[in-house]
């Protein structure tokens, strides 16, 4: 078959994730990129890249790469393109884009644009137009920008890979399956030994687990049309016989542990669980993380703990010191990775992570840490021959500390994130780090007597907080313009409308 370029997008921090996916089933030359992997193969690669994939969000075929510097050389461009070969009058359409240019402020203006020199395309040969479908399109089309830079691709996906299929129930805010997923595969587990999440929540981590395991192929649920099978060259049979090859399938002997405090959240898990077919490998139930006990088996715990706007800080600061403990004193001999945004409350684990890895949720900024969990002290358990840290996971913690801080990717995320969170939650977390840094600088000189002011005010602040009725340095003392000294200080601007709480969970 032809071999042609593909690129599969994917979430900030799985490009190496995904890479070796793709490698793993065949695909040629695979080169990581910023939130996407490029790569080439054959149509039944796509098939199989749509399919297979756990990490990837959409699959995107390249049909034009051209240079332009505004929104009318976008529209020249795409206008010489002969499109009888994706489309015809009877086919509707719609345009996604995506645009890191200075030359090109409005992506939604570059997509008006390029579906305007399709129409007129079609206009000009036959006096009529295809229609636009922005909800259930024939063809997906995608318009790709970094600086004067563009690519034209299809989608061959049509609805994003992360929404597997087996998804019957939820709570608020699931943590999406390709991060689920890409997680797990970044610990190397592949079913070897019991797995858990004490906070389960829906019970994504877990189901993705067991899919992992026993290595069935999240394409299995997918209750959508691809975007390809509109196409005209679509083969029927060849993705037929994907859907059907079971030979790659393994049996997992061991289990899977989804527990969570809510019996909600828990009912939620066994009905996905029994709709991904993997209910009889997991065990579900309903427990606290403080009644957390030692596994009789070697265990690898993955969880997302609470964080965000429904929890408030102190319940979250002894969340989080409970889980310390528990690692502490009850998962001895064991792994555990933790995901959350909050450094305050990895500071109240109060254990020394072996590994960061930084990982956006929707559009927070994460970090996914692992910890080794062993009985005594470090220096001992070094002797022993103990290692924190694999040779892979040195690389990737040198990776961290080389990548770059790129100004503008809070915008490229917004623009580009599957589970949008709004602007302001990021703004209310960088200041509340600001306001963290600074009090960590403060030295010990004499204050003025405006100071000294702020600390009694502060005594009383930490008083309140003793009787439940504390209130925060903002509340007390808001003045004029909206500031934020905390990801909980309340909005003061009656300018803002009330928004939904959010949780991570």
């Amino acid at each position: 078959m032809e071999q042609f370029k593909m690129v599969a997008k994917t979430l900030q921090g799985l490009e190496e994730v995904l890479a070796r996916e793709l490698t793993e089933l065949g695909a040629n030359d695979v080169v990581q990129g910023c939130r996407v992997v490029t790569f080439s193969g054959d149509l039944e690669m796509m098939y199989r890249a749509n399919f297979c994939l756990r990490t990837a969000l959409r699959i995107l075929k390249p049909i034009q790469e051209f240079t332009a510097y505004d929104a009318d050389g976008v529209y020249d461009a795409v206008k010489q393109i002969d499109w009888n070969k994706y489309l015809d009058i009877r086919t509707s359409f719609a345009v996604d884009s995506v645009v890191y240019s200075e030359d090109f402020k409005h992506s939604k203006f570059v997509a008006y644009r390029v579906k305007d020199a399709i129409v007129d395309y079609f206009r000009e040969q036959t006096g009529q137009r295809p229609n636009i479908s922005v909800a259930n399109p024939d063809i997906r089309l995608n318009i790709h920008i970094s600086g004067n830079d563009c690519t034209l691709s299809l989608d061959s996906s049509g609805e994003s890979l992360h929404k597997r299929g087996y998804r019957v129930g939820s709570v608020e805010s699931p943590i999406n399956e390709v991060l689920a997923a890409g997680m797990i595969l970044m610990t190397g587990w592949r079913g070897e030994c019991d797995f858990i999440d004490p906070m389960c929540g829906s019970g994504t981590i877990a189901i993705e687990a067991a899919l992992i395991a026993r290595n069935i192929w999240p394409g299995i649920f997918h209750s959508h049309r691809y975007a390809f099978e509109n196409w005209d060259d679509f083969d029927a049979d060849l993705l037929q016989s994907i859907y059907n090859d079971d030979s790659h399938e393994r049996p997992f002997e061991h289990k899977i542990y989804a527990r969570d405090i809510d019996i909600a959240a828990a009912n939620i898990t066994a009905a996905n669980a029994r709709s991904a077919g993997v209910s009889d490998c997991m065990e579900i139930s309903v427990q606290s993380i403080q009644e957390f006990t030692q596994p009789t088996q070697p265990t690898l715990m993955v969880t997302n703990p609470p964080y965000g706007e429904r929890i408030s800080s102190p319940d979250l600061l002894d969340l989080y010191h409970t889980i310390g403990d528990r690692l502490k004193h009850q998962f001895v001999g064991n792994d555990a990775w933790i995901i959350s945004y909050r450094q305050e409350g990895f500071a109240q684990i109060g254990l020394k992570p072996s590994l960061k890895i930084p990982l956006f949720n929707g559009a927070l900024e994460c970090e996914l840490r692992k910890y080794q969990i062993f009985d005594g002290k470090f220096k001992d358990y070094r002797s022993e021959g103990g290692e924190i840290k694999t040779d892979d996971e040195r690389r990737r913690m040198h990776n961290k500390r080389e990548l770059p801080h790129r100004p503008a990717f809070k915008e490229r995320q917004d623009q580009e994130s599957e589970d949008d969170i709004p602007e302001y939650l990021r703004l209310r977390h960088r200041s509340f780090m600001a306001s963290r840094r600074r009090e960590e600088e403060r030295d010990d000189r004499p204050r003025r007597r405006q100071d000294r002011g702020f600390r009694d005010r502060d005594e009383r602040n930490f008083r309140d907080r003793d009787n439940r009725n504390f209130r925060s340095r903002d509340d007390r003392n808001f003045k004029g313009k909206q500031q934020f000294r905390g990801s909980d200080a309340p909005r003061r601007n009656s300018n803002f409308k009330k928004t939904r709480n959010n949780f991570k969970h």
